[in-house]
């Protein structure tokens, strides 16, 4: 009888289409189904849509169907900014069905203790009444500001502040909705974007500051949310149009973990849609990196730099992405039921990746 892992896809995106390709290619696990919103793509062959050879397995729009198979595993990374309560009910449906789930659709689910206790508890019942894990990550909120700092953490004597931080140009991500509504690019500076109205930073990056002092076994005071943004200062070409003279062209926000009235737990953005833009803020050669400062005993710095096989910064990144969920499969399936998080799952390892 075969130990292979029966998945699920849920989506061909930015990131469901690595994920899927990532299914197909891993060792431990057989491709069960796909869903697609678009019904142009329903009825084709799902390596084809991953861009590897035919595989037999068709794209459908029919969920139940799918969710009445025999699969273990739903990879779901349909996009949830702009629906979050179809996605939640989503999970609570897919849960019921007895279906694990790993995703990186939810963020605030990354440390699950630090949830909004109605949606947590809701989606725990959900995963307890089906049998199933749920388990959220990706690059960031993800492996970079939690797996990579929990490590760092773990070679200190002691810490004065830790800093994570994502220094990126999205020139070229291709992301409409994340980056014009809710990030604000392109849009008058007078408007406040979704990402900036008080509290949505907190909930969306809270969990990675709660899981690194929980891990520490030291209470916060506090998360402060801190932002400047910057002006176009003439109009600019990126991949989904211009971005006009005047407009939002980049955002820099803290995340402040307070602990005895410091800053002791940093979470920062630099996000810029052209490298000449806020030359005063942190810079990153290559078109970005992730950079992770210490300062105590030891201090340490260390950076980490992706790309995709095309050479670009923000394919790499929507791979990594895929990967570390696809990677945490056979130890989700094995894990008890509820919602986990990288605490729970600090053995992930790239089984089959050479």
């Amino acid at each position: 009888m075969s130990n292979r892992i029966k998945v699920i896809q849920i989506s061909t995106g930015n990131v469901g289409t690595h994920a899927l390709r990532g299914i197909i290619d891993h060792p431990d696990l057989d491709l069960a189904g796909l869903w697609v919103h678009s019904p142009e793509r329903a009825g084709q062959d799902a390596g084809v849509l991953a861009g590897v050879a035919p595989n037999g397995v068709l794209a459908t729009n029919d969920l139940d169907a799918l969710l009445a198979s025999d699969a273990q595993m739903v990879c779901y990374c349909s996009g949830a900014d702009q629906r979050m309560p179809d996605a939640i009910a989503d999970f609570e449906k897919i849960l019921r069905a007895g279906k694990n789930i790993v995703s990186p659709s939810l963020p605030f689910l990354t440390h699950p203790p630090q949830t909004n206790p109605y949606m947590r508890e809701t989606l725990e019942a959900a995963a307890i009444a089906g049998n199933a894990t749920c388990f959220i990550s990706g690059i960031d909120p993800g492996f970079a500001n939690d797996l990579f700092p929990l490590t760092v953490l773990s070679v200190c004597r002691h810490v004065e502040e830790i800093r994570v931080a994502e220094i990126l140009n999205y020139a070229t991500y291709n992301q409409p909705r994340t980056l014009f509504e809710v990030m604000g690019f392109g849009q008058p500076m007078d408007e406040i974007p979704m990402l900036l109205t008080p509290g949505i930073l907190t909930f969306a990056w809270g969990g990675v500051i709660q899981m690194m002092s929980d891990a520490a076994g030291i209470k916060l005071d506090d998360i402060v949310e801190v932002y400047e943004r910057e002006a176009a200062p003439h109009d600019i070409e990126i991949t989904l149009g211009t971005i006009k003279k005047g407009t939002a062209a980049g955002l820099r926000f803290e995340l402040r973990g307070m602990i005895n009235g410091r800053a002791a737990i940093v979470v920062e953005h630099v996000t810029r849609i052209d490298d000449a833009i806020a030359p005063h803020w942190p810079q990153a050669a290559g078109g970005g990196v992730y950079r992770i400062t210490v300062r105590g005993a030891p201090n340490i710095e260390m950076e980490f730099h992706l790309s995709g096989e095309d050479g670009d910064h923000n394919t790499g990144g929507l791979l990594a992405s895929a990967q570390r969920l696809v990677h945490a499969i056979p130890q989700v399936v094995a894990a008890s039921p509820g919602l986990i998080g990288t605490l729970d799952l600090l053995k992930v390892v790239g089984r089959g990746v050479f």
